[in-house]
């Protein structure tokens, strides 16, 4: 097919079996034609990377910082067009397609100062007359395979510190949304990067993941996506004694003390667990609610969501955009089933809305009367469904937000200092937030989480050295 969008290896655009990229808002409105990569195609690819390391390792600061400085300016200028594009494969709204867009080229350019802030220890020895340094250095090539809600951001995020430090890359995308991939890499390779320095195989995870994952060329690897799948990447990984970094769920907590600012409250929750169709692993899935505020806020809450406007990504007005595709569309109607056989009251939402367009449309659904051993109450749904559990007071939602199998994020509504000091000291998650919603991050700082929610170091801000470079001393007599 002549408008096909083809894998990049080793420098050059290479064709595969094409698959077409369905808008979840519009299903007649086809984003492009995509190449997917073979077993073969994969292995070419880890190749070129494994050729280009020694290269790219040892080029200089310099190079490295304006390659990535011209990517971030580029994302920016183009942050419209990109951000349309991110909504019509994904079905996020188009404010947040852009805005996802600019933090990526934000990414990149707090990256490309990395390049230039590279440092090392010199200590002294304990013996007279040696020398010691600790540099760090790059791992080697790098599998990055990368989830379909945060079509741009999350491979920015993977991308631009694994080229900072000097690695090599072999990019898998999520197969549902390969555009925004695309896009990124085509900007990656125009802005100077050398031939097989970074190489983009796009298909199914079956195929080229397992081709990545299996490789003992590939020298780390990073996920971000389901627990199943993290898990059999993490022992695949542990098998050949390579670093691995895993990002996988949450069944996030927000607790809503007596004492919370109510206003507050309700626009926490609503952001945190509906926008982006509550397609994020930071999603406020299990808001834990003091006695003393249920009703009014469980009423409040209810107000908000049933004012919310669900429809097409593209349309100004959306504030909902539709569910990503009919997979994961009948898996939320199986949890709203679920939640109700389960003795959960519905309060509102849950069900399909027909809209001008033909796509994967839900109505924000609100569970009460929960319990936190309920189904929906511990599963990651991953769609924009909310569980409330009442509790008497500030310690019982402590031992309810604590209780799960997940640690990403916790956030916490209150006007109480106390209780806000005690639950960023005591929440076990790897992220806090007061008076905040759950989902939203800085990208200059740690990403990640505890528990089943991650493994291995964590993203973002100088933290990311600690995946992306080994640490060697070396040792000199004078």
């Amino acid at each position: 097919m002549s408008d096909q969008k083809r894998n990049f290896i080793g420098g050059a655009w290479v064709a595969g079996d094409t698959a077409a990229n369905i808008n979840p808002s519009d299903l007649t409105d086809i984003v492009g034609h995509y190449a997917r990569a073979d077993a073969a195609q994969a292995q070419d690819a880890i190749a070129a990377a494994k050729a280009a390391f020694p290269a790219w390792s040892r080029s200089g600061l310099m190079e490295r910082h304006a390659i990535l400085r011209r990517a971030s300016d580029e994302i920016q200028a183009r942050k419209e067009e990109l951000g349309q594009l991110l909504s019509r494969e994904e079905g996020k709204t188009l404010a947040e397609g852009i805005g996802e867009t600019v933090r990526a080229a934000q990414i990149f350019d707090f990256f490309a100062g990395e390049a230039l802030r590279l440092t090392g220890e010199t200590v002294a020895s304990v013996r007279p007359g040696v020398g010691v340094e600790v540099t760090r250095e790059a791992v080697g090539v790098v599998g990055i395979i990368t989830p379909w809600n945060f079509p741009i951001a999350i491979p920015a995020w993977k991308l631009a510190p694994a080229l900072c430090y000097g690695n090599t890359v072999v990019f898998k995308p999520a197969d549902l949304v390969p555009g925004s991939a695309w896009a990124l890499v085509d900007i990656l390779q125009r802005a100077g990067l050398p031939d097989g320095v970074l190489n983009l195989v796009m298909g199914r995870g079956s195929v080229v993941g397992q081709a990545i994952a299996e490789s003992r060329d590939v020298d780390a690897l990073t996920f971000t996506g389901s627990v199943s799948t993290g898990a059999t990447l993490a022992m695949e990984s542990a098998k050949l004694m390579r670093k691995s970094q895993m990002e996988m769920g949450g069944k996030n907590p927000f607790v809503v003390l007596a004492d919370a600012d109510l206003d507050v409250a309700v626009d926490c929750v609503t952001q945190g667990a509906f926008y982006s169709t509550g397609q994020r692993c930071t999603a406020s899935s299990r808001i834990i609610v003091e006695d003393a505020i249920h009703d009014q806020f469980v009423a409040a809450l209810s107000e908000r969501i049933s004012a919310l406007t669900v429809g097409d990504a593209l349309d100004a007005e959306t504030q909902i955009g539709p569910v990503v595709d009919e997979t994961q569309l009948a898996q939320n109607e199986e949890y709203i089933r679920i939640g109700e056989a389960e003795g959960a009251r519905l309060v509102i939402g849950g069900e399909r809305l027909a809209r001008p367009t033909e796509g994967f449309f839900q109505r924000p659904a609100l569970f009460a009367d929960c319990t936190n051993d309920m189904r929906i109450a511990r599963e990651e749904i991953f769609g924009p469904v909310a569980t409330v559990i009442r509790v008497a007071d500030y310690d019982a939602a402590l031992d309810v937000a604590n209780d799960t199998d997940f640690g990403l994020s916790a956030g916490i509504a209150t006007t109480s200092l106390k209780h806000a000091t005690d639950f960023k000291r005591n929440a076990e998650a790897g992220m806090v937030m007061v008076n905040l919603p759950t989902a939203g991050v800085d990208f200059h700082v740690p990403f990640g989480g505890r528990k089943a929610s991650s493994f291995g170091p964590r993203e973002q801000g100088r933290y990311a050295a600690e995946f992306y470079t080994t640490v060697k001393t070396a040792y000199t007599s004078a």
